[in-house]
């Protein structure tokens, strides 16, 4: 048993009751704790790549199951959430994905059964088997008591991905943000598309789980525009000119900041992520992450596309920028950038108080009472 088991207290030593508040957003002080905690042996590349098979495995199964983006994209928050609380060694990827895209179609009124997701998830997981089955839909025929254990693990999770959102069903996405500032902006319909593609890639990193929708929209937008320096202009130069404007405007501290309640400082922080994981897609092709992705997959796939693998995603087409491209915006932007800023988590210098041992133990068990509340604390009771 390693040190971290060692110090959860026994039930005996529980409170009888305890209060679970429920934070929407963190710092990345509390990301880089709680990640650390949890990613035991592993390294920060090998936890990175669990996150991206992860992450692609959501979009594998939502997509042929034919989920809107936004049950998708919260999926990937909850499954990014989940592996802040528990560690991944003790958990299967394909049981916490599956549960968080089951929690997801709850909080987005797509309700599938969980029946319904194991089966789509075999024909993923089992391309050949899929491809010998007879059934119309091409659902594989897996034992029926394998099913059912899959089926109580997934259960299992699910009671665990809602407690670490203490049921706060309550989600916010950005897509509806990046076409209404863009516009705002002026930006092309080109770049806007393109942040909106970027957007569904963030929802592959931590990104949407530090900061608000309208603060990651902004960022998606000025990354967006920092990757048009790359491409040479195809549209008219008054276009291309417009939409530089836009990193331009976003760059510098000014009155944008107040309205739209965002800071220059988040999305250069936002932008280094997002490339980042451009980066590895143009070194690892293989890895379905590109602003070039698929649009969101219709709840009604059209007849057109049966002849696809059973995996039920396209390939994305290459992406459209080398690394070595990447590698040199990026120290551009280091160049240019904004003095970083102390990072502070909620309410404490020390992240490690806000997720005691208590806190983490009362997760799952059934001694003592614990109460939800849907906000950290300091906001609830203050209309929430």
């Amino acid at each position: 048993m390693d040190s971290g088991h060692s110090r959860v207290p026994s039930p005996s030593q529980l409170p009888a009751s305890f209060s679970k508040y429920h934070h929407p957003y963190f710092t990345s002080a509390e990301v880089q704790h709680l990640s650390e905690k949890q990613r035991g042996k592993l390294s920060a590349t090998q936890e990175e790549k669990a996150r991206q098979q992860a992450c692609g495995f959501i979009e594998a199964v939502g997509s042929k199951i034919g989920f809107p983006r936004k049950t998708l994209a919260t999926a990937q928050n909850l499954y990014h959430r989940f592996h802040l609380f528990f560690p991944r060694k003790d958990f299967n990827y394909h049981d916490v994905t599956l549960a968080a895209l089951y929690v997801s179609t709850k909080m987005h009124d797509t309700l599938k059964k969980p029946r319904e997701i194991l089966m789509v998830s075999y024909a993923v997981r089992f391309p050949e088997l899929a491809a010998k089955s007879k059934s119309v839909g091409g659902e594989v025929d897996m034992d029926p008591q394998t099913a059912e254990n899959d089926r109580q693990r997934l259960l299992a999770v699910e009671r665990l991905i809602l407690e670490t959102i203490c049921f706060n069903f309550t989600s916010k996405m950005p897509f509806s943000y990046v076409i209404k500032i863009g516009r705002k902006l002026k930006a092309s319909k080109k770049l806007i598309k393109c942040a909106w593609r970027l957007t569904i890639d963030s929802h592959r990193t931590l990104v949407p789980i530090m900061y608000p929708p309208n603060t990651v929209a902004l960022g998606c937008l000025y990354t967006a525009s920092l990757l048009t320096t790359l491409e040479p202009p195809p549209s008219p130069l008054v276009e291309a000119q417009l939409d530089s404007r836009v990193a331009t405007i976003l760059k510098e501290k000014g009155d944008w900041e107040r309205t739209y309640m965002a800071e220059a400082e988040d999305l250069e922080e936002i932008a280094h992520v997002l490339i980042d994981l451009l980066i590895q897609a143009a070194q690892n092709p293989s890895a379905n992450t590109s602003p070039r992705t698929p649009a969101s997959p219709s709840p009604h796939p059209s007849p057109r596309n049966q002849h696809l693998s059973p995996v039920g995603t396209p390939q994305p087409p290459p992406i459209p920028y080398k690394a070595d491209q990447l590698i040199r915006l990026k120290i551009m932007m280091r160049q240019n950038e904004h003095p970083l800023r102390p990072q502070q988590p909620l309410g404490s210098a020390d992240p490690s108080e806000l997720y005691n041992g208590n806190d983490i133990a009362m997760l799952g068990r059934n001694q003592g009472t614990v109460r939800f509340l849907f906000g950290p604390p300091g906001i609830v009771g203050q209309g929430v």
